[in-house]
C-alpha cells in the first residue's frame, strides 16, 4: 500500500512525492543510524525564501536546521551526508555537535545546490515527524469557577461510581491545567518558537480580530462524551465547551489557526477539523499524571492494549449534562509541553489576547 499510495511532504509550498524505501526502525534515535535510502525525486526549483548565492568557486546555499536534527544529516558514521554530497556533487557543512547555525550547501553548479537543498529539506521534514511534541496551541480553562466545577464532578464521580470497573481517583486531570488544545507543534530551537510567535501574532492581526470583535468569548463547558465506541472500555473522557451566543466562532478560530500553521510547516495536519474537547478523565494518567493526550482520539481504536480503561456507563448516565462552569476566552497560547507556570498552567513561550 505504501508503493501505491506513498507519502507526500508539504515543504515550502510545494508537495514532494516520499519514495517507499527500506528505512531502518529504531528505538534510539542517534547520529550512528543512517536514515538515507535511495536518492529521491526532487525538483530543482528553490522557493524564494531560499538564495543561492553565486561565489569565485560556484553556487552556495545556506540552510536553517535545528541542531537536534543534524545527526539525521549526518547519518551513520557520515554516510548520509556523503551519499547527499556525492549524488548532488556538493559539499555539505554541517555545524559541529553542540553547536548552533545553518547548514552550508556548495557546489559547482546551481542545480546540484538546489537539489541537495531539497533533499535535505525532505529528510528533516520526515525526520521532525517522528519527533514527540514540545508545545501546543491552546485556549486555558482554568478559570476559577471551573476548576470548582470540575472539583465537584470529581467529588461526585467518585462518590457514586468509585465501585464502577477502573474508576479511580488517579485519573482525573489536574484542575489548574485544564485547556483546550488546538494543534501541537515540534519547536526544535528558540528561533523556531520566534517563528511560532510571530504567526500568531499574524494570524491575530488577519483573521482572529475579526472573528472575535476585539473581544473575549464567552462560552460554557457543559456535558461530556467519550472518545472510543464502547463506554463500557472508556480511554478518555472529555468535557464539550460551547460558545454562549450558540455561533461557532471558537471552533472558526481554532480551525483556522491549524490551516494557518500547517501551512507554514510548524504543524502537522491531523484532522479535517479541530476537535475541541477538555479532558477530564484519562487512563493515561494512572502511570504518568502529566502525560498529554495528544492521542486521544485514537484510543477507540484496534491495537495492542497498553492502557487500563474504565467502565463509565454510569459516569455518562447520572452526568451527561453536567455544567462545569461559564468561560470568558480571552487568549491563545503556545504552551509548552511538561511546564508549568506561577498559575499552575502550562508554561506560555508566547500568546495572544483578544482585548
Amino acid at each position: 500500500m505504501e508503493v501505491l499510495r506513498p507519502q507526500l511532504i508539504k515543504i515550502e509550498g510545494r508537495i514532494y512525492r516520499k519514495n517507499f524505501i527500506q528505512e531502518q526502525t529504531y528505538q534510539h534515535a542517534d547520529e550512528d543510524e543512517d536514515f538515507y535510502g535511495e536518492p529521491m525525486e526532487c525538483s530543482e526549483e528553490l522557493s524564494d525564501s531560499c538564495v543561492v548565492e553565486q561565489t569565485e568557486k560556484g553556487f552556495q546555499c545556506a540552510v536553517a536546521v535545528p541542531s537536534p536534527l543534524f545527526k539525521y544529516i549526518i547519518g551513520k558514521k557520515g554516510e548520509t551526508r556523503k551519499k547527499l554530497e556525492m549524488e548532488t556533487r556538493t559539499s555539505i557543512n554541517i555545524p559541529k555537535p553542540g553547536m548552533e547555525g545553518e547548514i552550508v550547501i556548495t557546489g559547482q553548479q546551481r542545480g546540484g545546490v538546489i537539489s541537495a537543498k531539497t533533499r535535505i529539506d525532505v529528510l528533516v521534514e520526515s525526520f521532525r515527524r517522528k519527533q514527540p511534541f514540545t508545545h501546543f496551541l491552546s485556549f486555558s480553562l482554568n478559570q476559577p469557577d471551573v476548576q470548582e466545577g470540575f472539583l465537584k464532578f470529581q467529588e461526585k464521580v467518585l462518590e457514586k461510581c468509585s465501585m464502577d470497573r477502573g474508576v479511580s481517583s488517579c485519573l482525573f486531570q489536574n484542575p489548574a491545567k485544564l485547556h483546550l488544545t488546538i494543534g501541537t507543534l515540534v519547536l526544535l530551537s528558540d528561533q523556531e518558537i520566534q517563528w511560532a510567535c510571530e504567526l500568531l501574532q499574524q494570524c491575530k492581526e488577519d483573521f482572529i480580530s475579526k472573528i472575535t470583535g476585539g473581544k473575549p468569548l464567552l462560552a460554557e463547558m457543559l456535558g461530556i462524551e467519550y472518545m472510543n465506541d464502547d463506554p463500557s472500555m472508556m480511554d478518555v473522557l472529555y468535557a464539550k465547551v460551547h460558545m454562549k451566543d450558540g455561533s461557532d466562532r471558537l471552533q472558526l478560530i481554532a480551525d483556522q489557526l491549524v490551516e494557518r500553521f500547517v501551512l507554514s510547516g510548524l504543524m502537522m495536519k491531523e484532522w479535517d477539523r479541530v476537535k475541541l474537547h477538555a479532558t477530564v478523565m484519562n487512563t493515561l494518567f494512572r502511570k504518568d499524571p502529566t502525560a498529554e493526550d495528544r492521542n486521544s482520539a485514537l484510543a477507540g481504536k484496534s491495537g495492542p492494549r497498553e492502557r487500563e480503561s474504565f467502565d463509565g456507563r454510569n459516569i455518562l448516565k447520572l452526568f451527561e449534562n453536567f455544567s462545569f462552569g461559564d468561560l470568558c476566552l480571552n487568549s491563545v497560547h503556545i504552551s509548552q509541553r511538561f511546564s508549568t507556570d506561577s498559575s499552575g498552567y502550562y508554561a506560555s513561550s508566547g500568546q495572544i489576547d483578544f482585548s
